[in-house]
């Protein structure tokens, strides 16, 4: 989809259309949900299996659905209605939180229990995040993508930055197994609103001149070359498979040995305060941005963007003061929300509408299916050498194979042109 030069530029665009704005609201309101589900867990893994081994595999076992599925829900996107299949995201959403909260309430969470959960939990967010991208198409005017984008990633920050506090809260006073329950709630409000919204089924009637076989790995083989075609689209793509390769999220997880490092091992309060660092920082970032309409999104900025957090996961994981630590977390969070937020609106704004769900698919299969072997860079190997020097060099290895990335990338023709705004 290409825009035109007159592409509007008001701040918080996308909020100017109804539709937009309940659905940005749900849509963070799922991902506090989804930040509950995982503050809740990750403490009980911790607590009751204290092994970096399978806190990384939390991260491999929830990102591998998007590795192996996402090429193929996009190519669902593409024919069917947008509503339900994020409606069946929202009700796996809650067979997760339903099947943690019975099995401690019963007292026999077993390690196998542990990995298909956070199965089920991952292949909920396949029909959830990037079919969710795609819906934005269909509720705001192109002129308002490049908005809509940061403003949906703003709203999923701000349900990070809320579940940390929510989860702490309700495991203080609902308890464990309790505030998991509970926890399933918030999934509802979501799943009734796509049932009436009147969006979601624009243009996707099965083409009778579609080839039969268009949902096989024939139809992916032809997306990739669509996408190793246009200059803006492959480095993207490639930007973030390298960054959810190298490092993604995988640190998260391993947040509460961090705190432990740090000298706040026995503190729910203080491991909250990191956990939500990164959030908190994403989300003023992600105002500033938007209110100022700052950073077009470019190529070139995208990968200053992500060296420049790279840095900052770097001197996260070296120091050994929990104030510093905090501050780079903050600003680690502003920086992730940038880049992210670019690469996702360069892809949809390039991306041909024929098979946008299918590029998008693509992206999301980069951006967070390859985020399972961050799992064990820097989970795996946290049981190795320790969390922090596994998320050091991953960080390092990422800094340098995005600095190659970017001379490689600048020398092809077209790769300075900016999203037309």
């Amino acid at each position: 989809m290409q825009h035109s030069p007159g592409e509007d530029r008001q701040s918080f665009a996308a909020l100017r259309v109804p539709g937009a704005r309940a659905y940005l609201a749900l849509m963070g309101l799922v991902m506090m949900a989804d930040s509950i589900e995982h503050v809740i867990t990750y403490w009980v893994i911790f607590q009751r299996f204290d092994s970096p081994a399978l806190a990384g595999f939390a991260i491999i076992s929830h990102w591998l659905p998007f590795l192996l599925f996402s090429n193929h829900v996009g190519g669902w996107a593409d024919r069917f209605d947008l509503r339900r299949l994020i409606q069946i995201g929202m009700l796996l959403f809650i067979l997760a939180s339903l099947g943690w909260g019975l099995l401690l309430l019963a007292g026999g969470l077993e390690v196998w229990h542990v990995v298909v959960l956070l199965l089920i939990h991952g292949m909920a967010g396949v029909f959830w995040i990037p079919v969710g991208q795609l819906l934005l198409h269909d509720i705001v005017k192109p002129a308002q993508l490049p908005s809509a984008v940061r403003l949906l990633a703003m709203s999923r920050v701000l349900g990070l930055l809320l579940g940390p506090v929510v989860g702490g809260v309700m495991l203080m006073i609902l308890g464990i197994w309790q505030g998991l329950l509970a926890n399933m709630l918030f999934y509802l409000p979501s799943l009734i609103w796509l049932t009436f919204a009147p969006y979601g089924s624009k243009s996707r009637a099965m083409s009778e001149s579609e080839p039969s076989g268009s949902f096989g790995f024939a139809n992916i083989r032809n997306t990739i070359k669509v996408v190793a075609a246009d200059p803006i689209l492959r480095s993207m793509v490639l930007l973030a498979g390298m960054v959810s390769f190298f490092v993604g999220n995988a640190y998260q997880a391993q947040m509460p040995a961090f705190a432990a490092a740090l000298g706040q091992g026995e503190s729910t309060t203080s491991y909250s305060l990191l956990f939500g660092a990164n959030a908190a920082g994403a989300l003023v970032g992600g105002f500033i941005l938007e209110w100022r309409q700052l950073l077009t999104p470019q190529p070139r900025t995208a990968f200053l963007l992500v060296a420049l957090w790279s840095l900052t996961l770097i001197g996260f994981s070296l120091t050994s003061n929990f104030v510093v630590a905090l501050i780079l977390l903050f600003f680690s969070g502003l920086l992730y929300l940038a880049h992210g937020a670019m690469t996702q609106a360069l892809v949809q704004i390039y991306a041909p509408s024929a098979i946008r769900g299918r590029v998008i698919g693509l992206y999301s299969t980069a951006a967070m299916g390859l985020m399972t072997f961050s799992g064990i860079s820097v989970g795996l190997g946290g049981s190795v050498v320790g969390v922090h020097r596994s998320l050091a060099a991953s960080a390092v290895v990422l800094l340098v194979c995005t600095t190659l990335l970017a001379r490689i990338a600048t020398r092809c023709r077209g790769h300075d042109r900016a999203a037309p705004g």
